[in-house]
């Protein structure tokens, strides 16, 4: 990976602290579900000692639910073993300004146990691995994801004790592409984009979406790694900014019967020269490399799936005619199909649409470049694409459940090659925990059709 110039140096940043306008720094690291864990400190004090030294955290954050429940399963960190630390080490290459926080920088860090070894099972080192193996092949990942947030007009605490039930969209019908339905929102969508800015990202557009009330924010593409660092930074950002706004927006993947919150995820290769090795002079604008690499995600992708919707709640979204994907099927600009080609000459990419606005992007990327891998190192064929309807086509399915997406990675050759068994392990312990506790609850459907009529 290339050298970068952060967002914020840190000789900017010793400045800013001796002249007041920064006086907190947040150290965080992304968790399994891809939110940002860590401390706030006195600026001088993490300059003093935290800068060279890192800080700790104790491990379990590692091993948690996603209401921070500790749970069994998981090998690197338990009751047995004491739930000690693992070392926050920040990468400085991340360093910004957060400007919807006052007088705040922030930096992300990596993961390693005491003896400096890395975290292996975390996020950011999964995706990191996967880079450095696509780097042996000469090649590096450009990626930008698209996620899409529904808001509301009531505050997160509002909506916590409604049980997130009769809340009020900012708009009442579907505002896609409409600049009317964008205006109505657009104080705080200039805020996230003018602020996002600030924070060292590069905002393309906002527009809005189907669902009553959502819409989408895009940001340029990048380095996969940086832009997996971006999107996080994001998308707490634009919730916390929300919340300031005194309202709240939510990036599940299925909020409600109508059109989930999507992900997509755009990803290119480029050589040392910085030329994109996708493009080539076959008849659909690709070359062999882009063949082979596409070919690894369809062979991959139901292996894959549980890195790429990995909630229970994640597989609401895949129903036909929905815009997001049923058939593992590529297509030149078909978005009835889990993958899109699109772009042209050093434009061409391939669109993953699998992922809802709940995907850990760390994960879905090293899957992305894990499968491509495969495809390149098996040198696979693609097959014929897709030319209409995927949706109605014989294609096999994506999975429809969080139970098959995690039995088929529990016995994925591909992803034991290209992750090792303690990923694997990890997170098929994830999904376990979530399937459980799913299991056990007793659903508001449930009581609707039950309580009375039978």
């Amino acid at each position: 990976m290339a050298d970068r110039t952060p967002p914020l140096r840190v000789e900017e940043l010793r400045a800013l602290v001796a002249s007041g306008e920064i006086d907190t720094v947040v150290l965080a690291f992304p968790d399994m579900q891809g939110r940002l864990q860590g401390k706030r400190f006195a600026a001088q004090f993490f300059l003093d000692d935290v800068l060279g030294h890192g800080t700790e955290g104790c491990n379990y954050l590692l091993a948690v639910d996603t209401e921070m429940n500790t749970v069994d399963g998981y090998e690197m960190s338990s009751w047995d073993r004491g739930y000690g630390d693992f070392a926050m080490h920040p990468d400085l290459t991340t360093l910004r300004r957060v400007p919807w926080n006052e007088a705040t920088a922030m930096v992300t860090a990596d993961l390693a146990w005491a003896d400096g070894t890395p975290v292996t099972a975390a996020p950011r080192q999964i995706l990191r691995r996967q880079l450095e193996r696509l780097a042996e092949h000469g090649l590096t990942a450009h990626v930008g994801t698209e996620l899409e947030f529904i808001v509301f007009k009531d505050s997160y605490e509002r909506a916590w004790d409604a049980n997130y039930r009769g809340l009020t969209p900012v708009n009442q019908y579907n505002v896609d592409y409409s600049v009317l339905g964008t205006g109505r929102v657009e104080p705080l969508l200039r805020r996230i984009r003018n602020e996002m800015t600030a924070a060292g990202l590069t905002v393309e557009s906002a527009k809005g979406e189907c669902n009553p009330g959502q819409h989408e924010i895009a940001f340029k593409y990048d380095e996969a790694l940086t832009t997996c660092d971006q999107h996080a930074v994001y998308k707490t950002g634009a919730k916390e900014i929300a919340a300031q706004e005194g309202c709240s927006l939510t990036f599940m993947a299925k909020y409600n019967e109508r059109e989930g919150n999507s992900c997509h995820i755009h990803l290119s290769l480029q050589n040392a020269a910085g030329e994109n090795v996708m493009a080539g002079d076959d008849e659909h604008g690709m070359s062999e490399t882009m063949r082979h690499f596409l070919a690894g995600q369809l062979a991959a992708l139901r292996d894959f799936s549980l890195l790429y919707a990995p909630n229970i709640n994640s597989y609401k979204r895949f129903q036909p005619g929905s815009f997001a994907p049923t058939a593992v099927a590529w297509g030149h600009d078909n978005r009835t199909c889990a993958l899109r080609v699109v772009g042209h000459g050093r434009s061409t990419r391939f669109e993953n649409r699998l992922p809802g606005g709940d995907v850990n992007p760390y994960l879905a990327v090293a899957g992305l470049v894990a499968a491509g891998l495969h495809g390149i190192e098996q040198r696979l064929e693609l097959p014929e694409p897709c030319t209409g309807n995927a949706y109605a086509a014989d294609y096999a399915h994506v999975p429809t459940t969080l139970r098959e997406a995690a039995e088929l990675w529990e016995t994925s050759e591909i992803a034991k090659a290209a992750f090792g068994p303690e990923v694997v392990a990890h997170y098929r312990n994830m999904a376990r925990v979530e399937l459980d506790a799913f299991d056990a609850a007793v659903t508001d459907w449930e009581l609707r059709r039950s309580f009375e009529r039978l």
